[in-house]
């Protein structure tokens, strides 16, 4: 990839955000994401992701700390933030009365750009999310993955500097997935910087250069997918799906981190113990607690079970 100038960088620095009442949502939080890259920020529910975001753009103002993009100071200056700052919120978009193209060209118009470019941009948009045969249908008969890809191409179809993207993929089927995400990184090819937020942190490790995994308010590791699995080498992830109903067995002391979510219980195990993790897998089958299990490098997720003591969004996501 052609050198991409970093001048339009966007920086965080010992953000802290106190709300009434002494509740600490962000707690001097540092980071920054440089022009053609894709930063994610991952964290629980309540970790104080949103927090930040809403500081970014103009809608909360930091206790304390910095927040710029290239020269902007986005707190002194939250009217320029929302010009340089382009957002999907987790939300969906309220286009209930809108054609799906429709709303997507008007984004772009509000937004400065000037029509023939936008039309143009809108027409490749649909094209490359697959969702042409929406393209005018009112946004009121659509299924919240339509619905969510038409906010996605309305955030944008005139990008800012920054683009932050709060759980982009939510309801979207497997297939159109890959289209979003192809259109997130085409997005960082052309300059711009690229904040990703979320609790799904399988779709993040594929799609992202750095990330930061953020608890109680406070980045608790940064770096790149491969750099924060580092510490995790010469271990296994040993998954057991559990028999509906049961309650979570006793682990022995050689498995780490074991955490239940639904009926999967995701632990990590040292390559040494493979063949006791698959004996006490396969014992637990045995017993009728466990219908199956599933050993395997780790991942992300484990490093993120580790930091957090949560288990991430499973990324099977809905039908668009």
């Amino acid at each position: 990839m052609t050198a991409i100038a970093t001048d339009w960088a966007f920086r965080a620095s010992e953000v802290t955000k106190v709300y009434p009442g002494g509740a600490r949502a962000n707690d001097a939080l540092t980071l920054h994401v440089e022009p053609g890259e894709v930063y994610g920020l991952l964290g629980p529910n309540g970790a104080g992701k949103s927090t930040l975001v809403k500081q970014i753009i103009g809608l909360l103002k930091p206790t304390s700390g910095s927040l710029a993009i290239g020269p902007h100071d986005l707190v002194a200056q939250p009217d320029v933030a929302r010009q340089l700052c382009s957002y999907l919120p987790q939300a969906q978009m309220p286009i209930d009365s809108f054609k799906a193209a429709e709303a997507i060209e008007l984004t772009g118009r509000i937004r400065g750009g000037d029509p023939a470019t936008v039309r143009a941009r809108t027409d490749t948009l649909i094209e490359a999310l697959d969702i042409g045969e929406w393209r005018d249908e009112m946004g009121v008969k659509l299924s919240g993955g339509v619905k969510r890809l038409v906010g996605f191409a309305m955030a944008t179809v005139w990008p800012g500097r920054l683009v932050i993207l709060d759980e982009p993929t939510n309801d979207v089927d497997p297939l159109r997935r890959r289209l979003l995400w192809e259109q997130v990184r085409r997005l960082s090819a052309e300059g711009c910087a690229v904040m990703l937020v979320t609790h799904n942190v399988l779709e993040a490790e594929k799609s992202v250069d750095r990330l930061a995994v953020i608890m109680d308010g406070t980045i608790v590791a940064e770096g790149t997918p491969s750099a924060l699995k580092a510490q995790d080498r010469g271990q296994l992830r040993l998954q057991v799906m559990l028999s509906p109903g049961v309650t979570t067995p006793e682990a022995p002391d050689w498995v780490r981190h074991p955490v239940r979510v639904g009926n999967n219980l995701v632990t990590t195990i040292d390559e040494s113990a493979a063949a006791a993790g698959i004996d006490w897998a396969v014992g637990l089958m045995g017993a009728g607690v466990a219908e199956e299990y599933a050993l395997g490098a780790t991942t992300l997720e484990d490093v993120y079970i580790r930091l957090t003591g949560h288990a991430s969004a499973n990324g099977t996501g809905g039908e668009a």
